[in-house]
C-alpha cells in the first residue's frame, strides 16, 4: 500500500462529517430524515428500550460498542499502528534518558512529533464509516428520552449512561479484539 492509502485523506472524513453536521441540523426540518431513522429504530432499539430502560440500554451500548471496536480494526492498518506506537515507545524511552532541552533531546521530540500525523489520520478513518449512523442514533435517543423523564441509576442522563457503559464496554472489547 502507498503511503497515501495508509496514511488515508482527510477529505472523506470532512465530507462526513459536514453530512453529519447537515443531519444533525436538519432533523426536525426535513421530516423524512426522522420518520426514516423512526421507522427503523423505533421497532429494534425502541423494543429494547420499551422492555427495560436500563438493560435495553445497556444491551444498546453493547452492541454499539461492538460494532464500533469492530469498524476501528477492520478499517485501520492495525499493523502500521502498533509499529508507530512501539517507535513513539521507544523514543519516549529515549527521551527520559536525554537531559531536556539538549540537542539530541530536541531531535527526538520532533521525530516523535512526526508520527502524530500518519497516525492521527490512521485513527480518523473509523468515522467513515460510524459517524453518520452514531449521528442518527444519537438525534433518535434525544427524540425517545425526550418524552421520559427517566435518570439512569437515578442521575444519569441516556448520554452519559451511554458515554460511561461505552468506554467500559470499548476497553474489554479493544482487548478482546486486540485492538490498537
Amino acid at each position: 500500500m502507498d503511503n497515501e492509502g495508509k496514511e488515508g485523506s482527510f477529505k472523506l472524513v470532512f465530507l462526513v462529517m459536514i453530512v453529519s453536521i447537515a443531519i444533525a441540523t436538519f432533523w426536525n426540518s426535513f421530516p423524512i430524515i426522522k420518520n426514516s431513522v423512526g421507522a427503523v429504530l423505533n421497532p429494534t432499539a425502541g423494543a429494547l428500550l420499551n422492555w427495560n430502560l436500563t438493560f435495553g440500554m445497556t444491551i444498546l451500548v453493547f452492541l454499539l460498542s461492538i460494532f464500533m471496536t469492530l469498524i476501528q480494526k477492520y478499517t485501520t492498518d492495525q499493523k502500521t499502528l502498533r509499529e508507530m506506537k512501539e517507535e513513539q515507545k521507544k523514543i519516549q524511552g529515549d527521551l527520559k534518558k536525554l537531559e531536556a532541552g539538549s540537542k539530541e533531546h530536541t531531535e527526538l521530540s520532533m521525530k516523535s512529533l512526526k508520527f502524530m500525523g500518519p497516525m492521527f489520520k490512521l485513527s480518523m478513518r473509523p468515522i467513515i464509516y460510524t459517524a453518520v449512523p452514531i449521528i442518527l442514533l444519537f438525534r433518535w435517543f434525544t427524540d425517545y428520552f425526550a418524552v421520559t423523564e427517566f435518570k439512569f441509576f437515578g442521575f444519569l442522563s441516556w448520554f452519559w449512561f451511554y458515554l460511561i457503559g461505552s468506554i467500559i464496554f470499548s476497553s474489554i472489547l479493544r482487548k478482546v479484539f486486540d485492538v490498537v
